[in-house]
């Protein structure tokens, strides 16, 4: 279900129990079928749970939109050495908010999910690196921690199956970086939460150099339903390169915000005009960023044949990234917004790559230039040499971040530009 809202368009799957206190409880959750999942998983073998993710064509919820299969599957299968699951909980990027709800409302749904990654890979050991600041969240999730140890779905004989699965919360400091995969593990083994190059992959060198696999929050929410009722039926949904549902946080000028579980493929206009009510106030759609902060921004032209799936969010010239959908109507200045943004990242960068330490730094205070009223069009061009150079040249994407906004307001926005080149200061 939507939270705080609903609609008949959604698909209530790992969203199902949004609001409901009852489903946060062990028994809450048992007796809505949870840990089938796992229980059936135990039967299996490791590789016939893999080959089911993989005909599931589940792919990953984070942003990249990786095949989660096809990256357990890299894991060493003869290794002696321990293995890890990590779960990525340190959701930090503006317009995100999905993780937090799963984490609040299906601690049990995820600690399931986490168990049968762990089991495929043949990991004995899992973290959940949660955001600092989900105080409530990180609270839930350690009571449902310690409830499924006590019930023996966790620890040294999980089921009765003789399989060893031991799960660890570590709460994050407040770092937006630590929420890249190599940067994650180097704030867990107690060092500066900096990316790390690649390779060797976290699948081969990866947390304490050992054989390790990242996945998101959602993409482990949504595991045990597809263990339990299998891949075709979750390919019910969505399309056939991206298959299943996907929770769209939508915020922004529209009459009701929230999370929204849908099919992905759903049309991007269908779900501002009908499932959000439209843009607020009767104004004119302007621009969505239906990605989250680190992806081109869309213009209304662009919003209306616009699918969202990741195959058609990139044909409409940008990224379905983690699904946060910021709508913005004819009132908005986007010059400041993308200021915003890169004001954003420029706080955030680890400061270890020149281009993104010095270019997020460099292109905030252009666009703060430009806000002031005392820029000109050679700005402009300066802003797009200097993301040129921020992309594709670091460790890790965070100046792709800032680039892919600028660019694509300079591109489809230039008039917000050039008002203030010819007007003056921004009122703001």
């Amino acid at each position: 279900m939507g939270y705080p809202y609903s609609h008949a368009s959604e698909v209530s799957i790992i969203s199902k129990h949004f609001g409901d206190p009852d489903a946060r409880t062990l028994e809450g959750w048992k007796k809505r079928g949870g840990y089938k999942g796992l229980q059936k998983a135990l039967q299996m073998g490791p590789e016939e749970v893999i080959g089911l993710v993989k005909d599931s064509g589940l792919r990953g919820r984070g942003g990249a939109g990786f095949p989660t299969g096809l990256k357990w599957s890299f894991m060493p299968k003869d290794s002696k050495k321990p293995h890890y699951l990590l779960c990525n909980a340190d959701e930090s990027e503006p317009g995100t908010f999905k993780d937090r709800e799963l984490l609040r409302w299906a601690p049990h749904q995820l600690i399931e999910g986490c168990a049968i990654g762990a089991y495929a890979i043949g990991a004995e050991q899992i973290y959940i690196y949660c955001r600092g600041e989900f105080f409530e969240a990180n609270q839930v999730l350690a009571k449902a921690v310690e409830d499924a140890y006590e019930a023996g779905i966790l620890g040294q004989d999980v089921f009765g199956s003789g399989k060893r699965i031991e799960l660890t919360v570590h709460a994050g400091a407040g770092a937006y970086i630590c929420g890249e995969e190599t940067g994650l593990m180097n704030s867990l083994e107690g060092r500066r939460g900096e990316p790390r190059i690649k390779p060797p992959f976290p699948a081969a060198a990866g947390l304490f150099g050992l054989p390790t696999t990242i996945n998101n929050v959602e993409t482990l929410s949504a595991i045990p339903h597809i263990v339990a009722k299998g891949s075709d039926w979750y390919r019910k949904w969505g399309t056939e390169d991206s298959p299943g549902t996907k929770l769209f946080c939508v915020s922004g000028h529209v009459k009701r915000p929230g999370n929204y579980e849908l099919p992905l493929g759903f049309p991007l206009k269908e779900l501002i005009d009908e499932v959000c009510g439209g843009v607020v106030d009767g104004n004119a759609l302007k621009a969505v960023i239906p990605g989250g902060s680190s992806v081109p921004i869309l213009s209304a032209k662009q919003v209306e044949n616009c699918l969202l799936s990741y195959e058609g969010v990139e044909e409409a010239g940008s990224m379905l990234g983690c699904a946060s959908v910021i709508v913005m109507d004819e009132t908005t200045d986007v010059v400041h917004q993308v200021m915003r943004m890169s004001s954003f990242y420029a706080h955030e960068s680890c400061g270890q790559c020149t281009p993104c330490r010095e270019g997020t730094a460099w292109v905030t205070n252009i666009l703060k230039k430009l806000l002031a009223g005392k820029g000109n069009e050679e700005d402009l061009d300066t802003l797009m040499e200097l993301t040129d150079q921020m992309t594709g040249t670091t460790i890790c994407v965070l100046s792709d971040s800032v680039a892919a906004p600028v660019q694509s307001s300079i591109k489809y926005f230039r008039e917000d530009y050039q008002k203030l080149i010819k007007e003056g200061e921004a009122d703001g």
